[in-house]
């Protein structure tokens, strides 16, 4: 999404700063506000899946410590054998 209008090259001495905003104060209000609530649910969401993960964390962790790197089909079976539900992708 573009909100700001073409200023002319920056590489022939345009000052930044120096033009107005093309929006106002409520619309970066808004914007602001629904940045600020995204990072906010993405925050709990994150969190919860890793608490509630935390077994499979700590037998992942074990199992690097023990052998360094991990295969995909033994990264696989530790989430098989610590029942992780795969979250749903989805976008906000």
């Amino acid at each position: 999404v573009a909100l700001a209008q073409d200023g002319g090259s920056p590489f022939l001495g345009r000052q930044m700063g120096s033009q107005q905003s093309p929006m106002s104060s409520e619309t970066k209000a808004l914007i602001d506000s629904e940045v600020s609530r995204l990072v906010s649910a993405a925050y709990s969401r994150a969190k919860a899946l890793l608490t509630d993960n935390r077994q499979a964390l700590d037998a992942l962790a074990k199992l690097l410590i023990e052998k360094e790197t991990v295969t995909a089909e033994e990264f696989a079976q530790l989430l098989t054998d610590c029942e992780v539900k795969v979250a749903e992708y989805g976008i906000y």
